[in-house]
């Protein structure tokens, strides 16, 4: 029965009992919080209860930070009762508004959505200073680490590595106010799939990425050292009017008591902008125009998929809305920007113009790993750390995932599915822990469903 909490220092070895055997336990621990400024540690609740649901045992788990109203609860209950444990559960969660989440099933990934100068990102496993995503039970929510904070090796089993990062991209429809920085990263790789073109920024439909650099610009050059100065002279050039226009905006930002470093709407920008003196405006048009010139624009419609390699200046394009999984490191260097940076107060062009790679990228056809009865399954990208691969299901369409000792996360694209018992719509995610059992994908009864799947290497 959950009649007594007790404060445990090794929650991973509860946890993984209880996965064996399936008693009730309830417990507190303490939830490290690296991400939050100072590490500040939370002591939670824990509540692990066996439950029964149509596809058999369920090990379920109650977290919650609420532990004297519970202890008050539990304080409350009359002497020998025998209410079943999974009715005291829900109880629980009712009273605590906390949710009951599946240890052996797929659990849903609450998002947050993270403001941006250049539009938003949508966050599904986010753990950052700036937000944290939550898991939920369709009705109450917890910040993912805390579920992750009871055992990363039982729940990932990834050697202490966090989850890989699933989040939408969702820029702006405007050109410029809608444009992403023009970056590069060492070591954090990522990939985007393409699942919107907003028709009013892209009327034929089909959008773009800055992507790398142009090749007839370059041969024009007598060597690639002569290129790569080239184009710093622009950025530097073009860096010069940006900064000047950012102080002038940084006074109206004072003047109308805005934050120096807080995103503002587009009208607001919009507005600040016309006391821009004109010839002012006319410099900087022209000097991004000519630092662009050194860029390749790669054309991108719904469905496509971009693989960005290490090294590769790159900056989605206004409108184009993308699904975007990353290896959970943040680290990037900004070569240059059509706004005011807000997250640093410079930009990094000179030391990832010694990096950064000028050779086109590839863009290689996905590799089909299956094809049967309407089921494709194709590889979207295998990086050095986690693999991302797309799943599309004929009507009633089912996929059984192979037998895996790791997370998996997955988000549906199009359409819906259901995974032990959950079910998610387009852009609905869940993850699946490495302790879930094995259960296979179930896809709209009367429609095509496209869904990627994640996991780790």
């Amino acid at each position: 029965m959950i009649d007594s909490i007790e404060h445990s220092v090794n929650p991973e070895a509860i946890l993984g009992e209880f996965l064996h055997d399936g008693k009730t336990r309830s417990f507190t621990f303490d939830c490290h919080q690296p991400y939050l400024p100072g590490s500040p540690v939370i002591r939670l609740l824990a509540v692990l209860v066996n439950r029964q649901s149509s596809s058999g045992d369920e090990r379920t788990v109650l977290i919650s930070d609420r532990i004297d109203q519970a202890m008050l609860l539990l304080s409350k209950r009359p002497s020998g009762d025998e209410a079943r444990d999974d009715q005291a559960l829900l109880a629980l969660s009712t009273e605590l508004e906390a949710p009951v989440l599946t240890l052996t099933g797929a659990i849903r990934l609450n998002p947050i959505e993270i403001p941006k100068p250049w539009g938003r990102e949508i966050w599904y496993t986010g753990i950052e200073e700036r937000g944290q995503s939550g898991v939920g039970d369709g009705q109450y929510q917890v910040p993912l680490p805390w579920l992750l904070a009871l055992s990363p090796s039982l729940l990932l089993n990834t050697a202490g590595k966090q989850v890989n990062l699933l989040k939408i991209l969702d820029p702006l429809p405007e050109e410029v106010f809608g444009d992403l920085y023009f970056e590069l990263h060492e070591e954090k790789q990522e990939v985007y799939v393409v699942t919107n073109v907003d028709r009013s920024a892209w009327p034929d439909g089909r959008g773009a990425i800055r992507f790398g650099f142009n090749q007839e610009i370059r041969k024009k050059y007598h060597n690639d050292d002569a290129f790569r100065r080239a184009y710093l002279d622009a950025v530097a050039a073009y860096g010069r009017v940006r900064r000047e226009i950012d102080a002038l905006l940084d006074h109206c930002r004072t003047r109308d008591s805005v934050g120096l470093n807080a995103p503002v709407q587009v009208d607001t920008l919009k507005r600040w902008l016309e006391t821009v003196p004109e010839v002012l405006k006319a410099e900087e048009l022209d000097r991004r125009q000519a630092m662009n010139s050194f860029t390749a624009m790669l054309p991108l419609q719904v469905g496509d998929v971009v693989k960005v390699p290490c090294l590769t200046p790159h900056a989605l394009q206004h409108g184009v809305r993308t699904i975007e999984f990353q290896t959970p490191v943040y680290e990037r260097k900004i070569l240059s920007f059509a706004q005011k940076v807000l997250t640093q107060g410079h930009w990094d062009t000179e030391d990832a113009a010694r990096l950064m790679s000028i050779e086109p990228p590839e863009i290689p056809a996905l590799k089909v790993l299956e094809q049967s009865s309407g089921l494709v399954r194709e590889q979207v990208v295998l990086f050095d750390d986690f693999v991302v691969q797309r799943l599309t299901l004929p009507p009633a369409g089912s996929w059984l995932p192979p037998a895996t000792d790791r997370y998996r996360v997955i988000i549906v694209v199009t359409g819906e599915v259901s995974v032990s018992e959950l079910q998610l719509g387009a852009e609905q995610a869940a993850i699946l822990p490495a302790c879930a059992l094995s259960s296979p994908v179930k896809g709209s009864p009367f429609a095509e469903t496209v869904l990627l799947v994640s996991e780790p290497l």
